[in-house]
């Protein structure tokens, strides 16, 4: 068995390499902090799959962690909207009963 084996790399069918895909980390980590806690924890998690898996030329993969980034931020920050404008409602319904009850 010979020992000074050469490998040649075939570079002329090489394929554009997509461009990297947003990882949505900022709007990730806002979202958790500011509005849904465990909605904001999934969009962490893809978020930060995004760079790992592009960087090991899985470039569906990374663009599919990015799209759920995403999609899993506004969810976040979407619920997070929809709990304080219910709180809010509760709490003027509640000024307005208890207005009532003084008259």
């Amino acid at each position: 068995m010979e020992q000074n084996q050469t490998f040649e790399r075939d570079f002329s069918s090489k394929t554009p390499i997509p461009p990297p895909p947003d990882s949505y980390l900022a709007l990730a980590i806002l979202s958790t902090v500011l509005c849904c806690l465990p909605f904001g924890i999934v969009s962490i998690v893809y978020a930060s799959k995004v760079n790992s898996l592009y960087a090991a030329q899985q470039y569906e993969a990374a663009e599919a962690a990015s799209k759920s980034a995403k999609k899993w931020g506004f969810i976040s920050i979407g619920s997070g909207i929809t709990v304080m404008v219910l709180y809010l409602l509760f709490v003027v319904l509640l000024g307005v009963a208890s207005g009532l009850n003084n008259l």
